[in-house]
């Protein structure tokens, strides 16, 4: 499959990008120089000044790719999961033509985007329906309130255990949600222990129901205890279940989505774009009732997900069911690639650059990845990174981040680590031109 995207022109869009986005910041730096030369301010002009001045603009100008040496897979400042090369293709035929968005081709009436990706859902879940909005908060959010609307209380609470009042990236705290909600929140246990009696106790006419929520940036050790979902089930209220990662593979500690599901959650609430290897997205499977209530909650318009999320996911999904994830998709590709094959793809990095940068001081040592993205916060995953030396480190990070695209590693023991199991196909170049413009 061609992996490189093109118009009709037979340009490469990310070529067409790179010189507009060029082409902007030049005219953005002539257009300083007049007004300083309007000014009085007599500024040099030579094309060496425009060209350093533009390239200055240009370093950090709007959303653009860059090349992730951090070892950290779903690294969530630099847009978590990538795309596999089919999921792209298919949001490329969505963003560039039309689609059966919300068309029925079967009867030519209207039909729902809602319906879009929630068959795949089924089958891969085992569960009655499925809903997909824009995150996974916004499922959460969405969930809350259509369960909360459904109880004729004036006062609806839900049960939450205290040691789940988690905050995750971007200040996102479940409390919060819990009261955009329209729901009080009733805490149960303690923070670092939570038992079911705690839950019983708390239920009253009031309840409409039970959140469980997986702590997935953070770890709680030693004198601890909790209460699985299976268990919430007897207390004959709802159960959600906000799971997080969206695992539908075993990896590491973290559960699996139809784990949850088998446990007896009415609901079950994950991202598309951690564990699950695809676009943003919020999933939420599980009973019909729940699901259509979400689905006519007023708030649903509010979070739902545009035609390009729901392309990438449909063909991420179809890549769990042809049974070909592990090779399509590259978060499982770069989470599951054995520790020799990156040592070999660090050695072949570390050569290459001493062929092409003369007097490189680097070496290649075992690292630490991580899976990153609010998910199993102490899996680590051996790995290996060139590290360079000679320079300040500091400095040669900042020239990294500066190069087109900008390469981003992580500077530590004084030197600048470039952990290469978080290097797509096509990466080396583009570090290794990096390293010579840094030099050069």
């Amino acid at each position: 499959m061609d992996s490189v995207m093109r118009d009709p022109s037979g340009r490469t869009l990310a070529a067409r990008h790179g010189r507009a986005s060029a082409t902007a910041a030049v005219r953005g730096v002539l257009e300083d120089l007049r007004r300083q030369i309007v000014a009085g301010e007599g500024p040099e002009v030579s094309e060496r000044t425009i060209a350093e001045a533009a390239s200055r603009l240009l370093t950090g100008r709007g959303l653009r790719r860059v090349i992730n040496a951090t070892g950290v897979v779903l690294h969530t400042n630099l847009g978590r999961s990538v795309l596999s090369e089919q999921a792209a293709l298919a949001a490329y035929d969505a963003a560039t033509g039309y689609s059966n968005l919300e068309y029925d081709l079967r009867s030519g009436s209207r039909g729902s985007r809602y319906d879009h990706a929630v068959p795949l859902l089924r089958e891969l879940t085992g569960t009655e329906d499925a809903l997909v909005v824009n995150n996974c908060a916004g499922a959460t959010l969405l969930a809350l309130a259509a369960v909360v609307e459904s109880k004729a209380s004036e006062a609806p609470e839900v049960i939450v255990s205290r040691g789940q009042l988690i905050e995750i990236g971007g200040g996102f705290r479940i409390p919060e949600v819990l009261a955009l909600s329209g729901a009080r929140l009733r805490e149960v246990g303690t923070t670092n222990r939570t038992r079911l009696s705690d839950y019983e106790k708390a239920v009253n006419e009031n309840s409409s129901a039970v959140l469980w929520v997986h702590p997935s940036n953070f770890e709680m050790v030693g004198f601890t205890e909790s209460v699985g979902v299976q268990d919430l089930t007897s207390m004959g209220l709802p159960v959600i279940a906000d799971v997080g990662s969206g695992a539908l593979l075993s990896v590491g500690e973290e559960p699996r989505v139809q784990g949850v599901l088998r446990d007896g959650a009415d609901l079950a609430i994950f991202s598309a774009d951690k564990l699950l290897g695809g676009p943003q997205a919020g999933i939420a499977v599980g009973a019909s009732r729940w699901i259509s209530a979400m689905r006519n909650h007023p708030l649903a318009r509010a979070l739902r997900a545009d035609k390009l999320c729901l392309a990438a996911l449909e063909a991420t999904l179809s890549s769990y069911l042809e049974g070909t994830e592990k090779d399509d998709l590259p978060t499982l590709r770069m989470i599951g690639a054995p520790v020799l094959e990156v040592e070999a793809k660090a050695t072949h990095l570390a050569e290459n650059l001493r062929r092409s940068v003369p007097g490189l001081d680097l070496d290649v040592t075992p690292s630490v990845a991580r899976s990153g993205g609010g998910t199993l916060p102490t899996f680590e995953i051996p790995s290996f990174a060139v590290r360079l030396g000679g320079t300040d480190p500091e400095a040669l990070a900042d020239d990294l981040r500066s190069a087109d695209p900008p390469v981003v590693g992580r500077v530590h023991e004084g030197r600048v680590w470039l952990d290469v199991r978080t290097l797509l196909p096509g990466d080396e170049e583009a570090v290794i031109g990096a390293l010579r413009d840094a030099y050069g």
